[in-house]
């Protein structure tokens, strides 16, 4: 995004109502009110946002299940069974779930930006809430519901190494995290169509094409910020990487939705190559 492309000017009373609903959303621990929350975010509905930060609060608002455990402590199973296709789209609700309170928090936490910013991240989290709502939706078809499976909090760590460092927050998260989900996402799809779950693949057909969107979204937004501060991207982001001990990505990549979330020619294949 070029820096021409983003008019700066005085927040609004309504992008400044909309932050701190942002807020509020992201205390909140029940999962059905915090997607009803988000999804009224700048609507006009009367939310009460008088929330405030305490520097002790727990953030992000969250329900007591699913239990946290490390990724080793998972437990992997077929999808030819019913409880084993309920894992794996119980771990896909658990990202979404991160992924709503991970836009909110952009939203709220970061100030003094451009106006642009704050819509891009609040449409984010909107498309977030409704996946997980579609998630947890067919979860219950199938005789479960969120929290009934462990499961680990990798982005929100990373939401928290990040706090105060909104660069390092686009490099990490969207850049890298959720671009890795559109790499991941097709052979999942592909796993829930062969074993019947006709459903569960359609679900998957319409996070990867709102995903697309997000990680273009914090391309742009990384880009535009090195813009503002001088910065190759490239050696920033490199930079970025060994800061926050960003995971090694590896393929097979999901090379034309990256293409069609932002990255380059020139990315994709340092990407290819760093994986040989």
């Amino acid at each position: 995004m070029s820096s021409k492309a983003v008019t700066i000017g005085l927040q609004t009373e309504v992008l400044r109502e909309s932050r701190a609903q942002a807020l509020h959303a992201l205390l909140t621990s029940d999962v059905v009110l915090k997607c009803q929350l988000t999804q009224q975010i700048g609507d006009g509905s009367a939310i009460d946002s008088g929330a405030v930060y305490e520097p002790d609060a727990v953030l992000p608002g969250r329900p007591a299940v699913p239990e946290l455990v490390s990724p080793a402590r998972l437990k992997h199973r077929g999808v030819q069974t019913v409880e084993g296709r309920a894992v794996m789209l119980h771990a896909i609700a658990h990202i979404e779930f991160n992924a709503i309170n991970l836009a909110l928090d952009i939203v709220w936490r970061f100030s003094g930006l451009p106006d642009a910013f704050y819509r891009d991240w609040l449409r984010v989290a909107r498309e977030e809430a409704s996946h997980f709502t579609m998630l947890r939706q067919h979860l219950l078809s199938l005789g479960y519901d969120y929290g009934d499976f462990p499961a680990h909090d990798g982005l929100w760590e990373m939401a928290v190494k990040t706090s105060d460092d909104l660069l390092g927050r686009l490099a990490m998260v969207p850049r890298t995290l959720e671009a890795r989900g559109l790499d991941a996402s097709p052979p999942i799809r592909q796993k829930l169509y062969q074993a019947g779950d006709l459903r569960g693949a359609e679900i998957l057909d319409v996070i990867l094409r709102e995903e697309i969107g997000h990680v273009a979204i914090g391309n742009r937004w990384y880009h535009w910020c090195c813009e503002q501060r001088g910065l190759d991207s490239e050696q920033a982001e490199q930079v970025l990487r060994q800061k926050y001990s960003a995971p090694r990505v590896r393929g097979p990549f999901n090379l034309q939705a990256r293409r069609e979330a932002g990255f380059d020619e020139a990315e994709l294949s340092r990407l290819v190559q760093q994986d040989t």
